[in-house]
């Protein structure tokens, strides 16, 4: 008959060997959970920028580092537009042949139901929207979940942040289908059905992130950057 002392030895032994098995799985598994993020914003980040320029071409996670590493160079601005190592803005700068092609900078707000997190780029001009993605939000399926769509980002294309005085107007999303007769029309997009909130939302926090970044921007449309 075995021991009291052999089975309390055994019991530990095997609860030792459980929890290193255990932490070494939680260790791997969170290395790859911080890959996947990593891997995600690269994703978006040059989707905002068209690359590559066919959104149906999915990148695999080779072709997502190897594109981030070899045309997105990562720059820091302070609230002033500088460039600053310091500084706490973050620009991805798109280059292709030596010039840069675009710029695109996170955003994030509240929508209905819970904070948006996106990235808007921006043509080299500073005024013309280049790309939009919204990669994470908990918004209503079919309704405020429309927003991560081609059908709706493909809106923003081609649409200023700047009236024709360089005044920052950043970019409205409207209840129905917008105007293309009417002036303003250069700086909204078509809302979603049934998502009026959460296109108020977006509407909202777009022109507060404009704001913070626009000291860059008014750089780049005067000349002053790069």
């Amino acid at each position: 008959m075995r021991s009291n002392a052999y089975t309390l030895t055994f019991t530990t032994l095997v609860t030792v060997i459980l929890g290193l098995l255990v932490s070494v799985a939680a260790t791997s598994l969170k290395d790859r959970q911080q890959l996947n993020v990593e891997i995600d914003m690269k994703r978006n980040i040059l989707q905002s920028l068209h690359i590559p320029e066919d959104h149906s071409i999915k990148l695999s996670e080779e072709e997502i580092l190897k594109s981030f590493k070899s045309m997105i160079k990562e720059v820091h601005i302070n609230a002033s537009g500088e460039e600053d190592p310091n500084g706490e803005l973050t620009i991805y700068e798109k280059i292709m042949d030596g010039r840069i092609e675009g710029y695109a900078f996170p955003i994030s707000g509240k929508g209905l139901w819970s904070t948006i997190y996106g990235y808007l780029a921006m043509k080299p001009d500073g005024k013309t929207v280049l790309g939009i993605t919204f990669y994470k939000h908990g918004e209503t399926p079919g309704l405020g979940g429309e927003i991560e769509k081609e059908w709706f980002t493909s809106n923003f294309i081609g649409k200023q942040i700047v009236d024709e005085n360089d005044q920052l107007t950043s970019i409205q999303i409207i209840k129905g289908k917008v105007d293309p007769t009417r002036k303003d029309a250069i700086h909204q997009v078509d809302g979603i059905s049934g998502a009026t909130m959460t296109g108020r939302g977006v509407t909202a926090f777009l022109a507060q992130d404009l704001k913070t970044y626009d000291p860059f921007f008014r750089k780049i449309r005067k000349g002053q950057q790069p």
